[in-house]
């Protein structure tokens, strides 16, 4: 059995979670791709997945050997692209991640548009509330709000005033301690979305100062959810912290107030990030090309908005 065919069916099983998922991905039958898995187990010597009849777990060196693959799977789909030429039509399967919300409303429309254009190109769209390490999870593109640390990925800069707002409902700042400067927060209830601290929020320094000013609280409630915490403000639960686009609409429609506005820290940039060597990869190039320009239109439509909210 041709080990690269065995490595492209462990990392669909992965993807699609099952043996069933796998060979229907595969238009193959569930004993093939169990033969494929089961090849590759052998010839690296070691268990590769816990499998069940309806579930598939990585083990630890399956862990291992799935990024392995992923790397010479994008390596290999690198060099067919290059050798047809620069003009080659965008084709294969293009990975993307972006944070959940931002990819339901902003990044989803585009998509829809740029597979109309490139029948050719079908996309694997992964909307997660983490960074993603593209090399090794095989993603091409990666939509990431924040300030970039030192890599080799190519950035392309979408926008750049994504704030971070506290907020909370009219109806519950009406009945609970007025909120002038962050250390206000101590008396209130906060409803905590895991990305945004638990315990504590930072907020620019006071007037003279150039520490920091950090709150430290015990929420009244923990979601994962930005739909939740939103929703949960907006009810009265309490405050809660999200990015101006989280909460855009609550705004515009006053079933939220933001507070503590002139202790935000600054607005975030995003950027569209790509693995080196991947751009040039007619696919992802053709999807940067047509999608940069419409990003950067919706972020400064959403700065804008969100320049007006007080």
């Amino acid at each position: 059995m041709d080990r690269i065919d065995a490595m492209k069916v462990f990392v669909t099983a992965i993807d699609e979670g099952s043996l069933a998922g796998a060979a229907r991905n595969l238009k193959r039958s569930p004993t093939a791709v169990s033969r494929a898995l089961s090849f590759l187990e052998a010839h690296v010597g070691v268990e590769l997945l816990h499998r069940t009849t309806r579930t598939l777990k990585l083990s630890e060196a399956g862990q291992r050997y799935a990024a392995a693959c992923r790397r010479v799977l994008v390596d290999l789909e690198e060099a067919d692209m290059l050798a047809g030429g620069e003009r080659a039509a965008p084709r294969g399967t293009l990975t993307i991640s972006a944070p959940p919300i931002l990819g339901e409303e902003v990044l989803r429309p585009i998509l829809d548009d740029f597979l109309d254009l490139h029948p050719t190109v079908s996309v694997r769209f992964l909307m997660l509330d983490r960074f993603v390490n593209l090399v090794d999870e095989g993603v091409d593109l990666a939509v990431r709000i924040g300030h970039l640390s030192d890599s080799s990925h190519v950035s392309t800069r979408l926008g750049g005033d994504v704030r971070r707002v506290v907020v909370a409902s009219p109806r519950y700042l009406a009945s609970h301690p007025r909120i002038d400067e962050p250390g206000d927060l101590a008396k209130h209830q906060i409803i905590a979305f895991s990305n945004f601290g638990l315990d504590s929020w930072s907020f620019t320094p006071a007037k003279g100062s150039s520490i920091p000013r950090t709150v430290h609280f015990t929420p009244r409630c923990i979601v994962n959810s930005v739909r939740a915490a939103a929703a949960s403000a907006a009810a009265g639960g309490g405050l809660t912290r999200l990015y101006s686009y989280h909460v855009a609409s609550y705004v515009r429609d006053e079933r939220l107030k933001i507070v503590l506005a002139d202790a935000e820290h600054p607005p975030l940039p995003v950027h569209l990030l790509a693995p080196q060597g991947r751009m040039s990869v007619p696919k992802v190039r053709a999807f940067v090309d047509f999608a940069t320009p419409r990003l950067r239109s919706e972020f400064a439509r959403m700065a804008a908005a969100a320049g007006t909210f007080v």
